[in-house]
């Protein structure tokens, strides 16, 4: 039995097209001990595959970890499919803000050694004495105390293009980065603050606010849902939304628009601007902020030498891509002396 994406993206896109079905794009997340994550990947590639679910799926002994999207229509089945399985029965699920249909196009399902790399040893703390869940209403609340500080717990592609009114954001490139440097900066701070957390969609918060309190922080606070859930109760319980962008998404959307205010610039020409793009030249793929104005100009490249490899023939660019020196470059986020106007 096939166990794994053979369709390319290409290919996808194109049967997405001649289905014509609204999809739906979800996230979840449930820290549970798996006993075998292998058997338990299995059996859900076998059955989402049905259900023409794609996305980007992380199984550890941990837990999981779930980014993807299926048709609108096969979402009753998919929810009786997840109420089957006792840990993620009635789990919640994080409808995204705004839908694309093509927010993913191929179905992974992996193993990972943690559903989030967040380098802790786990052993060496309760990872269930977490911190005190907050909804929207509850979020504001505290957000607007004076004793409190608010960190954003994702990373500085993310919290560039929007973020909470006076929340600390740590300019790190993982998550695993932020835990220490956090802990460092609020050293004194942990018996007489409110440390209250956000990120995408809770998962990291979840991890870090049990951490935290083993390090010795009193008062320890999350946003429950993330962003994603926050916004949701924000349009339907009519609660003042305090968060100012885009909320950044890890699929081909990129990002989510919160509010209208646009609270980053162009990555080349310093104008206001939060579209996040990868370089067109494939040999670098980075992600960086560009402008409609900076795109036409620099032909989606972030420098004038992706440029230029850019315009070689395709196989020109293959050769060029080889070697592990040269992949090893590939995928950067926002890190380049060629970005002259990245804060």
């Amino acid at each position: 039995m096939q166990l794994y994406n053979k369709l390319s993206a290409e290919e996808r896109a194109q049967l997405i097209d001649q289905a014509g079905k609204d999809r739906l794009t979800i996230s979840f997340y449930q820290y549970y001990h798996i006993g075998n994550p292998q058997i338990f990947r299995d059996h859900l590639y076998i059955h989402w595959d049905r259900l023409e679910v794609l996305g980007r799926i992380y199984v550890a002994k941990e837990g999981i970890n779930a980014q993807l999207s299926l048709p609108a229509d096969r979402f009753i089945a998919f929810k009786s499919h997840l109420d089957s399985i006792f840990f993620l029965k009635d789990i919640r699920l994080n409808i995204a803000v705004e839908q694309d249909n093509k927010s993913f196009l191929k179905l992974k399902v992996k193993v990972r050694d943690k559903i989030v790399a967040d380098g802790l040893n786990d052993e060496s703390f309760d990872v269930t004495n977490k911190g005190v869940h907050l909804n929207a209403s509850e979020f504001n609340t505290l957000l607007a105390d004076p004793n409190t500080i608010c960190v954003d717990m994702r990373n500085h592609y993310e919290s560039e293009i929007g973020h909470f009114e006076g929340a600390v954001t740590p300019d790190v490139d993982t998550f695993r980065d932020s835990l220490d440097i956090i802990e460092e900066n609020l050293k004194d701070h942990k018996e007489d603050k409110n440390l209250l957390m956000y990120c995408t969609g809770g998962i990291r918060c979840e991890k870090a606010s049990a951490y935290y309190k083993h390090k010795g922080f009193k008062n320890v606070f999350q946003l429950e849902g993330g962003i994603i859930e926050y916004t949701r109760q924000v349009k339907e319980q009519d609660v003042q939304n305090k968060f100012k962008g885009k909320n950044f998404v890890f699929d081909h959307r990129k990002s989510e628009r919160i509010s209208e205010d646009i609270v980053s610039n162009c990555h080349q020409c310093g104008d206001l601007c939060d579209t996040h793009v990868n370089c067109a030249n494939e040999a670098c793929h980075l992600l960086f902020i560009q402008c409609d104005s900076c795109k036409d100009k620099m032909e989606e490249c972030c420098s004038t030498a992706c440029q230029e490899t850019n315009a070689l023939p395709y196989e020109e660019q293959k050769e060029l891509r080889k070697g592990k020196f040269n992949s090893n470059k590939i995928f950067k986020k926002g890190r380049s002396e060629v970005l002259k106007y990245k804060k």
